[in-house]
């Protein structure tokens, strides 16, 4: 297995339960020199108040909280207590470089030398690929550009003017929290569709869940959750709306050493461009498998690469939150314990 974050652990819990032996028939090896996932890397502002929808690892629930916990200690502690209470098979700090097929399964190149594997399960992630669009003049640019990946609080742009990118949720939130401190401008490809709590019941969930899975289904690159399911305003970003940061202006269509500009010919002075403008899936290692389609996505049935049954991708696509990455954590394991029953038979 590759990466320890939540469809990572999901699936070695599983795989253990199901009677794979911890580090001679399971091994999950994670790049980060600490439990935690993407957690240990997120911005000290974000606090489990925040940080709403952490599903629960199978069989132990999330510890209670008083939601005033920042999120990037409060959740590595919680998943360093379930690798060891399981006694999870975890290497760290393992960096899987590349994957390849051999005669008898698959031999991982990595940064503690060679593995073999007849199966594996990719639960890499996304966080060690963020997403910055090219615009022109994008390398001129004199003041600082940073991806929610750098972001470590509002505190920094202090008095300056700082340009937003991108519509998803990290971008309504961290607007709410720079705007206390700096002057802001909001900019979106797509006007942002808002939704209320009321919109999120278990079907628009399963609506949301089966257009997702649709693309993957047929090789195309995921797209991101809130590209399906709109914008949600939290109560703690209610004071930002009614200082007006969210309003909203197209994409500018070049960038100029000291800002942005518009076709209209407006310009604006910025001191820092925040990009936050998602995340890829993080699949460079898997490359010499030929995995992706010529659009540009993976083929997929169900968590099984249509390519080779014995490759696993868990938090990719449709399992990319946590609910879902738990409930494809427990899918591939299942698969893979049939699979190499029948292979063995």
């Amino acid at each position: 297995m590759i990466g320890a974050g939540q469809a990572g652990l999901s699936a070695a819990y599983h795989l253990v339960r199901m009677g794979f032996t911890p580090y001679d028939e399971v091994v999950v090896l994670d790049r980060n020199a600490e439990p935690g996932g993407a957690w240990q890397h997120r911005w000290d502002s974000l606090t489990m108040h925040d940080a709403h929808g952490i599903a629960n690892l199978p069989g132990v629930p999330v510890p209670s909280s008083a939601g005033a916990e920042r999120a990037n200690e409060f959740v590595p502690a919680y998943f360093a207590d379930y690798e060891k209470q399981f006694d999870l098979p975890v290497l760290r700090p393992v960096a899987v470089e590349s994957v390849r097929s051999v005669d008898d399964g698959f031999e991982l190149d990595t940064s503690n030398g060679l593995y073999r594997a007849a199966s594996i399960v990719n639960a890499s992630g996304t966080w060690d690929r963020p997403f910055i669009p090219w615009y022109p003049g994008i390398e001129t640019f004199q003041g600082r550009q940073l991806h929610t990946a750098d972001y470590r609080g509002a505190a920094e742009f202090t008095g300056q003017q700082v340009l937003v990118v991108g519509g998803g949720a990290s971008a309504v939130q961290l607007l709410a929290e720079i705007s206390e401190v700096a002057s802001t401008t909001w900019v979106t490809r797509r006007p942002p569709e808002w939704r209320t709590g009321e919109d999120f019941n278990p079907e628009y969930g399963r609506q949301v869940v089966a257009k997702v899975e649709e693309r993957v289904r047929a090789g195309l690159p995921p797209r991101s959750v809130v590209s399906v399911t709109g914008l949600h305003l939290r109560e703690q970003e209610q004071a930002a709306l009614d200082r007006g940061v969210y309003t909203r202006l197209p994409m500018f269509t070049r960038i100029t050493p000291d800002g942005v500009e518009w076709s209209d010919g407006r310009r604006e002075h910025v001191d820092a461009i925040l990009w936050a403008t998602g995340f890829r899936a993080d699949l460079a290692h898997l490359a010499p498998l030929h995995l992706r389609e010529p659009s540009g996505g993976i083929r997929m049935n169900g968590t099984a690469t249509a390519a080779d049954p014995r490759i696993h991708l868990v938090g990719y696509g449709p399992s990319a939150s946590t609910i879902g990455a738990n409930r494809a954590g427990f899918t591939a394991a299942r698969a893979l314990r049939d699979l190499l029953k029948s292979l063995a038979a």
